[in-house]
């Protein structure tokens, strides 16, 4: 039954309100800072601009080294005279599985097509066809062609250079780069009046200063890390989640965190997202599944690449995307032997969502002991054209897309949950704003559509800078904050994702996530100094130990969300968990039904 009040969660480990460090060394005051230098940063500081403000951008390693770049497939927005929003608004009701906002879905689909004419206006250059009309092609959940895209696969890299190149002409926006964001400030009302933060190279000997501000936003992307198979650059450590944890603010529906399909799987990189046997256990295959391969690969797939793997060959390294666009262009989705198996399993085949599809192509990976399936974009007459990042990094691997298929097995990609926020980006602390990955708006529900990230990030970005402005408070001064705080050691970061990917990854149960919390709460006993590796694993531990809790709480199956032990969607759950850190560092969690927040 779902929660009824506020309530403590052992067994977890113990969680730190602050992080473990030195005083702030040195200071500087700025109107508002932002944290993370993606989509939604990037875009807010240049409306907070717009606005007469003066800004500051951190983030954590360069401006382009987050999610952003990565995004192949595009931004979905109604840019068809013969698309709706209403019809865009449908398609994001249903993936999200009755847990979406409808108002802010209705926020998101009717301001979007302005929020991507602004990027055309920063200087964004999407694939026109030949009479200068955008081109548009749908994705996985849509059912129109609604999605626009840069270099025909690179979009997010487009949108990243433009906004960078944009920033970079504004004197009056200050970027802070090499800066981890370590822990809120607030003022003695509560209100948010800054950040701590270590910035390699300045300040005192351990690099630790503050940014004093009027408001800050935090926009630093998803946490992805916390997987040992992730899309996710290997700065998506979910900081902005923890720091949000950390100071008391709202967060919640961690439990939802979207597998893409269809990462690229090769033998070189990512683990197989079953339930991977911890080290010595001996488990032998359930009945009905075979313990090795007894057939030959179809025509295009190369007879010399093992079929099987039982043990992680990499943890926590940047998986290659291949984008459902292809998908979208054609591209159908095989087993070992040539057959299509989303055929049959829902109206859309292979461009249903992608929690569907990622199930699927799961079953078929325990069917048959495989850690992948292929993905058949041969009969696209200009798969290496319309589809060059995609191209070269298969061939890069070894895979040629245009003459064979490629293996793919589903990786960790997107965050649906985060640190909540209202329609205008206020957190539950004021002040705070959050934006992108690290929000929860209720858009996404129990499950993102796809291509709806990088509009959320445009959207409510401009939302946020909206409201900065129109209602921006007086710099005040931090409190003193209390003594202590600790970090766990960088070396829990590898068993904390095989264990985070054995136990709560595509496919959980509660003995799993049972499991799963015994073993977070031995990685959480190593404690160590103050150090950036170890304020990322401490980060990483926070977020893991939120997003088990949650998992283990919710006993059914919704969006991205797969139980094996509930297997169907209960009413009883339609709702959201709300995650919090307790004084003593006690996790704990909050039952609201839908529509009560």
């Amino acid at each position: 039954m779902p929660l009824t009040s506020r309530m403590p969660l052992p067994p977890y480990p113990v969680l730190p309100r602050r992080l473990a460090g030195p005083e702030p060394g040195w200071a500087e005051n700025t109107d508002v800072v932002v944290v993370g230098s993606g989509i939604a940063g990037l875009t807010c500081a240049l409306h907070l601009r717009e606005a007469g403000l003066h800004v500051t951008v951190v983030t954590k390693v360069n401006i382009d080294d987050g999610s952003t770049r990565w995004a192949q497939g595009g931004i979905a927005a109604v840019l068809d005279p013969l698309d709706t929003p209403a019809a865009h608004a449908a398609d994001t009701i249903v993936a999200g599985v009755g847990l979406c906002d409808p108002a802010a879905v209705d926020v998101l689909v009717s301001e979007g097509p302005a929020r991507v004419r602004e990027l055309i206006r920063w200087g964004t250059q999407f694939d026109r066809h030949p009479d200068g009309s955008l081109m548009l092609t749908r994705e996985g959940g849509h059912h129109a062609n609604r999605i626009v895209h840069s270099g025909g696969d690179a979009t997010g890299a487009e949108v990243q250079r433009a906004l960078h190149a944009a920033v970079r002409r504004d004197p009056w926006i200050r970027l802070v780069e090499h800066a981890l964001v370590l822990d809120l400030l607030r003022d003695a009302g509560g209100r948010a009046c800054g950040v701590t933060l270590h910035v390699l190279g300045e300040g005192t000997a351990e690099g630790v200063g503050a940014v004093l501000a009027r408001a800050v936003v935090l926009a630093t992307g998803g946490m992805g890390q916390i997987f040992a198979s992730t899309t996710n650059p290997v700065v998506s450590t979910g900081d902005g989640v923890a720091l949000a944890l950390r100071a008391g603010a709202v967060v919640t529906d961690l439990e939802f965190v979207q597998f893409h399909p269809t990462a690229l799987a090769l033998p070189t990189g990512g683990v197989h997202l079953g339930v991977i046997p911890a080290v010595g256990d001996q488990h032998s295959p359930p009945d009905g599944i075979p313990s090795k391969r007894t057939h030959s690969p179809p025509d295009g797939i190369p007879s010399k690449r093992s079929p099987t793997r039982t043990t992680p060959r990499s943890t926590g390294k940047q998986q290659g995307l291949i984008s459902e666009a292809l998908r979208g262009e054609g591209a159908h989705l095989v087993d070992a032997d040539g057959k299509r198996f989303m055929v049959g399993q829902h109206e859309l085949a292979e461009l249903a969502p992608r929690d569907i599809v990622a199930k699927a192509i799961h079953r078929v990976m325990l069917a048959t002991g495989a850690d992948h399936v292929y993905l058949d974009a041969r009969q696209l007459p200009d798969v290496a054209a319309r589809f060059p990042t995609i191209t070269a990094a298969c061939r890069a691997a070894g895979v040629d897309p245009v003459t064979e298929l490629i293996p793919v097995a589903p990786a960790a990609h997107y965050a649906s949950g985060g640190v909540r926020t209202d329609l205008r980006g206020r957190t539950s602390i004021p002040s705070l704003y959050a934006c992108g990955e690290v929000a929860c708006t209720g858009v996404h529900g129990a499950n993102r559509l796809a291509s709806n990230s990088l509009l959320e990030g445009l959207v409510f970005a401009r939302r946020i800078a909206e409201d900065i402005a129109a209602d921006l408070a007086p710099q005040t001064e931090p409190v003193a904050r209390d003594a202590g705080g600790f970090a766990v050691a960088a070396s829990t970061r590898e068993p904390l994702q095989l264990a985070m990917t054995r136990g709560a990854g595509v496919l959980r149960s509660g003995a799993s996530l049972a499991t799963t919390a015994v073993e977070l709460v031995l990685l959480g006993q190593a404690r160590a100094a103050a150090q950036t590796g170890n304020w990322e694993a401490t980060n990483l531990l926070t977020v893991a130990c939120a997003l088990v809790a949650a998992a283990a709480r919710r006993e059914e199956t919704r969006g991205c969300h797969w139980r094996e032990d509930f297997p169907d969607s209960r009413d009883i759950w339609l709702g959201h968990l709300l995650a919090g850190i307790d004084d003593e560092g006690g996790l704990t969690q909050t039952w609201q039904p839908s529509g009560t927040g």
